[in-house]
This record gives C-alpha cells, sequence and structure tokens, in this order.
C-alpha cells in the first residue's frame, strides 16, 4: 500500500521522475503474492493502483540504491539493522518519525489487525512528510 501511495504522490506533484520506489519485504513469507484481499480493497476505494505488484524479499541492490529505507515498524527496522551495513544505517527511518508527536510509533502491520483503512490514514499523514523531506534535501543537494 505504501509503496502505491507514494507513487501516486509524486506522480501528482509531477516528479514521478525524479524518484524510484519499491517495497520490499524483511521476511520471505509473503514473497511474490500480490498485497492482501484487505490492502486491495482499501487501495481500490482510494484509487491505487497496484498492478503488477508483488512482494519480494529486500535485496542488496535495493539497499545500496535507496537513499531512504522508510520502515513500518520497529520490527523491521531492527531487523534491517541486523543485515544493512553500519554505514548504510543513515538510510534507515521508522515511517511515523516524521510526524510530529509520533516518533517512535510503528505502523501496525494489517494483515495481522485487518485495519487496513487505519493503515492507510496513517501513511496518508507521514508520506506527504516524507516527499517534501526529500524534495528539500534535493534542493540543498543541488
Amino acid at each position: 500500500m505504501a509503496e502505491a501511495m507514494f507513487k501516486k504522490l509524486v506522480q501528482e506533484r509531477g516528479i514521478a521522475n525524479n524518484y524510484n520506489i519499491t517495497s520490499a519485504a524483511t521476511s520471505s513469507e509473503e514473497s511474490g503474492n500480490q498485497p492482501h484481499p484487505g490492502a486491495r480493497k482499501i487501495m481500490d476505494k482510494h484509487q491505487l493502483n497496484y498492478q503488477g505488484h508483488r512482494s519480494h524479499l529486500i535485496t542488496k541492490k535495493d539497499i545500496e540504491t535507496a537513499d531512504y529505507i522508510i520502515t513500518m515498524d520497529k520490527s523491521n527496522l531492527a531487523d534491517l539493522k541486523q543485515i544493512i551495513p553500519v554505514k548504510e544505517q543513515n538510510k534507515l527511518h521508522l515511517c511515523m518519525d516524521i510526524v510530529p508527536g509520533q516518533a517512535g510509533k510503528s505502523i501496525v502491520d494489517p494483515w495481522y489487525t485487518h485495519r487496513f483503512e487505519d493503515t492507510y490514514q496513517m501513511l496518508h499523514e507521514s508520506l506527504p512528510l516524507w516527499l517534501d523531506q526529500m524534495q528539500q534535501h534535493n534542493q540543498e543537494v543541488r
């Protein structure tokens, strides 16, 4: 869901060509699967494109080429800290950390809770702030 939302966001801002957005899992449990039916229902409701999306395990290339690795929860953050070299860990972020007053808060995996709309709302609040930060960083680098 986060990938589809972020892709729509950059498209709406007219900057889709400036970003390569992908999502990846820290567990191979769902590798190759489409988004959960509950997630697809919410994505349909909010007109998000998930066609062709399949879960894949994060790769070394994903880590090396990413400028940002935004995790949904503390468990994924901890898992990634175990596999990502220390020199690359400055790329790691917890998604809700960017929202004022929400630092350290996890977005609970709706696969377990079935609260897909809650997940959508948390992402809807946080992802535009991440994109704002990325755009500001890109302007400073130029």
